[in-house]
């Protein structure tokens, strides 16, 4: 009989102390890598990506694009590498967002935007306060948490609260910066009286001049008085209002102009641009980012420690009210513990189906292959410097079902070979290994090759879905060497010929007390975990002794031995007769008839899993031209009716967060949140976590939301939530490109006009970008009036611009900190027209040197105008878009498909463009990807499977058998009604493909050794035909031989993935430390991992069968063919 070897096996067994002290370190750095890895919620995300940001005060929309972002495209354009090129021109700021291909470094990038942003500045207004900010826009920052300081106290006091935390919190290694908001920044104003102005014959350049004249600090250089050089300086800058309004001037022909005679000098704060309120009450609000890499759960540690110490030694006043809205860390520690709760509770469960099948002891050496395979998993995924994130959490708890079938295997073949042909157990475990190396080398490559091709995933959702694969096959390769390195020397050492041993009750009995006796000292001493732990152990112990081992061995001497036979007679009726043909086409029937069952269904086919909300955003947009104070007091209306509809679920409401006026965009729209919105607010209402819900489910809140506040006069509302994932763009989200805006405008009206006449149900509402409605005074400068009059057009707007927007013409310092001094004039004029235009323009004759005061609306006139309120462009061209979100509760992917067919046949203008992007053209890049990615996993796995068998059929029988698995996927989704996810879905029909095709390799190779033992036995080459009945007969012994194996690896997998299918949790730590185990069911992790997992479920359970049955059928067949094929050709031949 021949005998297989594999040698690394052989060598491990060789030198099995190296074996076990290499178990003992693996398993002490896997921990102290898993706790070291920095935690985070997302994985840091790199995509070269850059945005040029230009500041511009006083300028509208229309003259920032032509002034500044229209240079700066031009230039930026020829950049190498470049993807995509958008732009956004609002109210004084200018966005242009570089987005470059994946394969351009961030430094190349960012270095290669700046070149060009030089190159432009030649062509920018040369009254720039600062030059364009060239930055790269890192994903893995966000905020971690907001801290929300509230209480009795002024805005000084809030601001020296907020600013020492700031200073505290920012020299925490972890964190990158802490961003105030709701604060008034500090402002020297110098509010001048026009008329006091006019008749003292001062000009705004007087005032400037007297004051940045008069605010300096020179250095003299050095004076030697003896031995010693003394620096000289001039210190004369301003220490109180007081000063400044105490200077002159003017002073011509005796007469003294001091500031305070014509202005008002006060140390005040800027203009209010937003307001901050948390459950009604104003806040002062601190956004922590985290650094990109560092650990979330040391930062927000490190920060509530503070908090509390600060406290505690009145560094921070005891009054003051102190919260935290938004604690990522939360949902990452929850993370966390699923996980290992997960891996606690699927070593449990595998170890208990292990132990009916295998008996105590090979169970221990099958479950230990799951935290060792964590255990090397951590230590690489440390070295690699991956963070410990929601994407790697989840692939762990996917790989926990999968890396025990390598061990199952093996520890299932050496118990055989043990047991049943009376090998020793070192002989066991060498060829135990040694038949199967093979084929679980074969099988785990098969599977990583499947995953393989998702690591050349690029784009924004490649970079966060990718850690996925990469996971997997760090993992699967780790539980490959437990099962062909460690699995085999403990096996050869500790398992045992025969556990049916009468009881020793006794001895049972002791060990017992012994651990009971441990428990209640470790109880009395306060260690609860070790006393929980001791208890189990005793309870377990006694369990097992009792009833679970004589259990075990009635399931592996009764009903395991009728399940075979059971299954053998199954066998022969598929393998005889024209039955494997039968089946072989019910298959294939069953197969048609699952796809158009599926069809018929009509699920909803989602691209990305539809979360229940964490928090909900409540935007509100006002006409372009409404200022700041009125959207606050609409918002106002609006938040009371939130808080009035929120009241019968408050006990699930964490917080209601309201922000009105900058930084109230879409924070999922990039860009799209710069600049002054004094327009907008955005309510946002955070729910406390899952498990403390009560049952009360946010989507319906959120629906209540969206009916409730439809119709709200005056403001636009739109109710939306977080989405779990990268960001992918809205919806609904149409673009139409083109040159000119009003042509823009029409075509984009006309579509509007078209859906809406359609009444396509779960539409919120349909909205245009681009507002027109930008209230707008229009000077028109009378040039050659002007030039008679001696002024020039600057010198007219210059002065409208200082009276209005106010001009800085020096700083102010107090001590640390340095605040602008501005002139304006008073608001009683500024905010009138007549007082604007009819202003008079001071300035020394050049022709005589008299002083000449000339009214502005002597050579202006004005007229009252409407502009856009911001210009978008892509790609040089401008574009509209048309936008909405969904009504929970409805199929964004079934609403767009009825608008595209609407849309069709639009005549759209000549150089006109209409694209659906968004999440659509995001969800048309991962299918156009995945199905690249099938097609080239389905083809290294042919090739590996070739290279193996060095056969066509049997490669064709096992991608077959991966195909005749979706039987399964696609009955369970429509019987069960659940949604078809593209990218769950899609992952877990690679993860089934790789469990499928192990199986069958495992089963396939293992007839081929029978069959070489056939041979070989019957004194035939090893190419030689057998004759039909032992071929059969080999077929046979090997399904029955394969039988446990493939069982066990369906329903290990199975039980692995179960909770988190279902969102089943225990807290095995609550359980030991306070005996409340927490458990419940749902939670966020159900709903965004459940379908990849229940596809895996349903897939695998029907590829169960197919591998037993159907893989034997199909091998059948294709000898009867290769024999017909043999026969036809060597007929050919000898006619020939």
């Amino acid at each position: 009989m021949s005998e297989r070897y594999f040698k690394i096996t052989n060598l491990s067994l060789r030198n099995k102390t190296t074996v076990f002290i290499l178990t003992a370190l693996l398993t002490l750095f896997g921990i102290f890598s898993y706790k070291s890895m920095p935690k985070s919620l997302y994985p840091d995300i790199v995509m070269p990506t850059i945005m040029v940001q230009t500041v511009y005060p006083g300028n509208s929309p229309a003259d920032i694009e032509n002034l500044i972002t229209r240079p700066l495209e031009k230039e930026i354009k020829s950049v190498k590498g470049l993807k995509k090129l958008t732009s956004n021109s609002v109210q004084d700021n200018s966005s242009v967002i570089v987005e470059f291909n994946t394969d351009i470094e961030l430094k190349v990038a960012l270095q290669d935007v700046k070149d060009a942003v030089d190159k432009a500045k030649s062509d920018l207004p040369s009254d720039l306060e600062m030059d364009p900010m060239v930055l790269d826009i890192d994903f893995s920052e966000f905020p971690i948490l907001n801290i929300n300081l509230s209480g009795d106290f002024s805005l000084d006091e809030l601001k020296i609260h907020a600013e020492y935390l700031q200073d505290e919190i920012e020299a925490f290694s972890e964190v990158s910066k802490v961003e105030i908001t709701g604060l008034l920044g500090k402002e020297i104003k110098v509010e001048v009286d026009l008329h006091r102005m006019e008749m003292s014959q001062v000009s705004f350049r007087d005032i400037e001049d007297a004051i940045a004249f008069e605010n300096t600090s020179i250095a003299g250089g050095d004076v030697l008085i003896g031995d010693t050089r003394r620096m000289v300086r001039t210190s004369a800058e301003f220490t109180s209002a007081e000063e400044i309004a105490n200077i002159i001037v003017k002073h011509e022909k005796g007469n003294i102009v001091y500031l305070k005679d014509i202005a008002l000098v006060t140390d005040g704060y800027e203009e209010r641009e937003s307001y901050a309120r948390l459950d009604s009450q104003p806040v002062v609000s601190l956004n922590v980012v985290k650094k990109s890499g560092e650990n979330l759960l040391e930062a927000t540690d490190k920060i509530i420690s503070l908090l509390a110490t600060a406290k505690q030694l009145n560094r921070l006043p005891g009054n003051l009210n102190i919260s935290i809205t938004n604690d990522q860390s939360e949902q990452t520690r929850d993370q966390l513990s699923n996980l290992e709760n997960s891996i606690i509770f699927g070593v449990i469960l595998v170890v208990l189906v292990l132990l009916f099948f295998l008996g105590l002891r090979n169970a221990l050496f099958v479950g230990m292959a799951i935290p060792l395979s964590m255990f090397i998993s951590f230590v690489v995924l440390g070295g690699m410097g991956t963070t410990m994130n929601m994407v790697v959490l989840f692939a762990l708890i996917l790989a926990l079902g999968m890396l025990v079938d390598n061990a199952i295997v093996v520890i299932e073949n050496i118990d055989r070979l043990y047991r049943q042909e009376g090998l020793t157990r070192l002989e066991a475990a060498k060829q135990g290994v040694g038949e199967i190396a093979v084929a679980i080398i074969s099988s785990t490559l098969t599977t990583l090759a499947a995953f393989f091709p998702l690591l050349f995933w690029e784009d924004l959702m490649g970079e966060f879905m990718g850690y996925i694969p990469m996971t997997l096959i760090i993992v699967l390769g780790s539980s490959l060497f437990v099962a062909l390195v460690i699995n085999p020397v403990f096996a050869s050492q500790f398992v045992k010929k025969d556990e049916r041993t009468v009881l020793n009750k006794k001895k049972l009995k002791m060990t017992s007390i012994y651990a009971a006796v441990l428990a209640v000292v470790s109880f009395l001493i306060g260690f609860r975990m070790l006393g929980s732990l001791a208890l189990a152990f005793a309870l377990l112990n006694l369990l097992n002794g009792l009833y679970l081992t004589p259990l075990s061995h009635n399931f592996q001497d009764k009903f395991l031995v009728r399940l075979e036979r059971l299954y053998s007679r199954l066998l022969n009726w598929a393998l005889g007769g024209r039955q494997p043909l039968k089946l072989l086409a019910g298959t294939f029937g069953l197969l048609i008839f699952s796809i158009g069952f599926f069809a018929l269904m009509k699920p909803n086919v989602e691209f990305f899993p539809v979360n229940e909300p964490k928090y909900i955003n409540v935007f509100l947009e006002m006409p372009e031209a409404t200022d700041v104070v009125a959207t606050d007091s609409l918002a106002r209306i609006v938040e009371e009716k939130v808080i009035n509809i929120l009241e019968p679920y408050k006990h699930v409401v964490s917080s209601v967060l309201t922000n009105v006026g900058a930084g109230t965009s879409d924070p999922n729209e990039m860009g799209g949140a710069n600049g002054i919105t004094p327009n907008k607010a955005r309510i946002t209402i955070n729910f406390v976590e899952f498990k403390y819900r009560d049952g009360v489910i946010t989507g319906d809140v959120m629906k209540e939301l969206s009916a409730s506040l439809v119709g709200v006069p005056g403001v636009d509302i739109s109710v939306d939530k977080n989405r779990d994932g990268p960001p992918m763009g809205r919806p609904i989200n149409m673009e139409i490109t083109g040159d000119n805006f009003d042509q823009l405008l029409l075509i984009s009206e006309d579509i509007q006009h078209l859906i809406e006449q359609e009444n396509i149900a779960g539409i919120e509402g349909l909205k245009v970008d681009l507002e027109m409605n930008k209230a707008e005074l229009l000077v028109n400068i009378d040039r050659d009036m002007a030039r008679r009059m001696g002024i020039s057009t600057a010198q007219v707007g210059s002065t409208i611009r200082t009276a209005l927007f106010g001009k800085e013409v020096s700083k102010f310092k107090d001590g640390e900190d340095e605040y602008p001094i501005k002139i304006r004039l008073a608001d009683k004029y500024r905010y009138d027209v007549s007082s604007l235009m009819n202003q008079r323009i001071t300035f020394r004759s050049q022709s005589n040197g008299r002083i000449m005061q000339i009214p502005v609306s002597s050579v202006a006139d004005y007229t009252y105008n409407n502009t856009y309120g911001s210009v978008n462009r892509k790609n040089m061209k401008r574009q509209v878009t048309l936008y909405s979100n969904v009504i929970e509760g409805f199929n964004e992917n079934a609403i767009n498909d009825q608008l595209k067919k609407l849309l069709a046949d639009y005549p759209m203008p000549e150089s006109y463009d209409l694209q659906f992007t968004g999440k659509q053209q995001e969800q048309q890049q991962t299918q156009d990807f995945l199905s690249k990615a099938l097609m080239i996993a389905v083809a290294l796995i042919t090739l590996i499977l070739v290279s193996q068998f060095n056969s066509a059929f049997k490669p064709v029988i096992i991608i077959m058998t991966v195909l005749f698995s979706t039987i399964g996927v696609f009955l369970g989704l429509a019987i069960f009604n659940m949604d078809f996810v593209v990218i769950m879905t899609g992952i877990g029909i690679v993860s089934l493909a790789g469990i499928v095709v192990n199986n069958a390799i495992v089963l396939i190779d293992y007839i081929d050794l029978l069959k070489s033992r056939k041979r070989q036995e019957l004194g035939l080459e090893e190419e030689a035909k057998l004759d039909a009945k032992s071929a059969v007969e080999c077929i046979k012994q090997a399904g029955q031989k394969r039988l446990r194996p493939v069982l066990l690896t369906a329903i290990t997998t199975v039980l692995g993935l179960l909770p988190l299918a279902t969102g089943m949790n225990i807290n095995f730590t609550t359980l030991l430390t306070e005996f409340n185990p927490q458990v419940f069911f749902g939670g966020d992790n159900a709903i965004f991992w459940g379908p990849m997992a229940w596809t895996v479920i349903f897939g695998l359970t029907f590829a169960t069968f197919l591998t037993l049955v159907i893989v034997p059928v199909m091998y059948l067949l294709s000898d009867k063919i290769k024999d017909r094929l043999l026969v036809f050709f060597k007929k050919g031949s000898f006619s020939s």
